[in-house]
């Protein structure tokens, strides 16, 4: 690499990071905490590409954007940030970004991404060319969308669709049932140049009668039409659709469809024709299925907890052993069955922190789940403690129990680990003490004072 990039970031680290790994890179820094710096390095001509954060102490980065593309239309820009969703995403392009990157990213990617960058200037991760960021209230918005995670998959659908939001290719949407299909669709309607035109949800009975077609033409008007579960159409009415794709009319549509399960698998297996298939396939998306993301679960979780928390008024939030539940879980309903599992805990659960009990109790009826609860009760000794020590206090009332409740514990932890050690070992003190850890002779005053009898055998194999 070479040329002079332009580093903007208020995270100090980051901007170390960056200044030390480019430099190595055979390319010149300059780093800045201020994006009026930044701006007044822009204007100065300095600059062969620019990274830029979003939120800065001085302003936000996205909104300089049209600002750095009308005086330097041929200086690349990536943005950071740490607000991981798809609106982020898709204002970076709309602000003719050249690129966008989520935090924490993966700085091998950054650096081939700013390579990139600096060999082909000019050319923006943005379809449109537009030269200011559209007044949509994407804030609101975003309270309104769980499309946000921070893994690659999520981020690389997230810059996807930004590509594609105001080009006029066909999209055929596919993915597991829960997965927020049909949120993508509606996201690439609500912030393209269609916006402000209809959003028409096509039905089966639409294509059933001859002049079905027409009508939901006439209804869709320069707008987008949606197909939802193409393979539900039936070979007459997919080839009604076929037709209408290929005559749009004068006020021609922008088609989405949506698909459960694999694109290619529907084709193979005749629940979509193959004109059909191709006609909207020009510009495929698979959205992951939750047990893929498993790391954006707990953003999920966090973020339909906080819609609960605005209609009740109560902050709550999971017990870090409940969440780690909620992670091993398969979500065979994806977001749509974590959003309904979460707004129920929000709902009834009876304290701010909802417990792991309670996270059990709410799976306990969901498909697939015997299997992780019988394996998190075998990996969970400190939560068995907790019931048992719980119930041990509720059962003094008011009063405290006896004094030394410290060592009694401890007894009952150790008489049965010691024990099956034992047991385990075939009688071998020797061999015992190793697997457990501790010094021989500690293990001899252990069984003594536990009173624990001990059988020499050989351990069947």
């Amino acid at each position: 690499m070479d040329g002079t990039v332009l580093v903007a970031d208020d995270d100090r680290t980051i901007r170390t990071v960056l200044t030390q790994a480019l430099t190595r890179a055979g390319v010149k820094v300059h780093a800045t905490s201020s994006l009026t710096t930044l701006m007044r390095w822009v204007s100065e001509g300095k600059g062969d590409a620019v990274i830029t954060d979003v939120m800065m102490p001085d302003g936000n980065g996205l909104e300089m954007l049209p600002k750095i593309s009308q005086d330097r239309p041929d200086l690349p820009v990536i943005v950071i940030s740490a607000q991981n969703t798809i609106m982020t995403a898709i204002q970076a392009a709309e602000a003719d970004a050249y690129d966008y990157l989520p935090k924490p990213f993966d700085l091998p990617d950054l650096m081939k991404r700013c390579a990139k960058a600096l060999s082909k200037k000019g050319k923006g991760l943005s379809a449109s060319s537009s030269a200011s960021i559209r007044t949509t209230n994407m804030d609101a918005a975003d309270e309104g969308l769980p499309i946000v995670g921070k893994t690659a998959l999520m981020q690389s659908l997230y810059r996807f669709v930004a590509r594609l939001m105001n080009s006029e290719l066909p999209v055929l949407i596919s993915g597991e049932s829960g997965t927020g299909k049909t949120l993508v669709a509606q996201v690439l309607h609500d912030f393209s140049d269609r916006r402000n035109m209809p959003l028409v949800r096509m039905r089966v009975d639409d294509l059933v009668e001859l002049d079905g077609p027409s009508k939901i033409l006439a209804r869709a008007k320069d707008g987008t039409i949606l197909i939802e579960e193409i393979s539900d159409l039936g070979p007459a009415e997919q080839g009604r659709l076929v037709s209408m794709i290929d005559s749009p009319g004068e006020h021609s549509p922008r088609f989405l469809a949506t698909l459960v399960g694999e694109m290619t698998g529907a084709v193979d297996d005749q629940k979509v024709r193959r004109d059909l298939f191709y006609r909207l396939g020009g510009a495929p998306i698979t959205v992951p299925p939750l047990r893929e993301r498993f790391e954006d679960i707990p953003l999920l979780a966090s973020f339909f907890l906080e819609k609960v928390d605005k209609e009740t008024g109560i902050s709550r939030n999971f017990d870090p052993s409940a969440m780690k539940l909620i992670q091993t879980y398969t979500w065979p309903g994806n977001v749509r069955q974590l959003e309904n599992m979460v707004k129920r805990l929000g709902l009834t659960a009876k304290e701010a922190v909802i417990s792991l009990s309670e996270v059990e109790q709410a799976l306990s009826n969901q498909p697939e789940v015997a299997a992780i609860l019988s394996i998190g009760k075998s990996d969970r000794l400190a939560s068995d403690v907790d019931k048992h020590l719980r119930r041990y206090f509720d059962l003094h009332g008011s009063q405290l129990p006896p004094n030394g409740v410290y060592q009694r514990i401890l007894k009952e932890v150790e008489f049965p680990l010691i024990t099956i050690a034992l047991d385990a070992t075939g009688g071998n003190q020797a061999k015992c003490a190793n697997l457990l850890g501790i010094n021989r002779n500690t293990l001899r005053k252990k069984i003594s004072e536990l009173d624990i009898q001990v059988t020499r055998r050989r351990k069947l194999m």
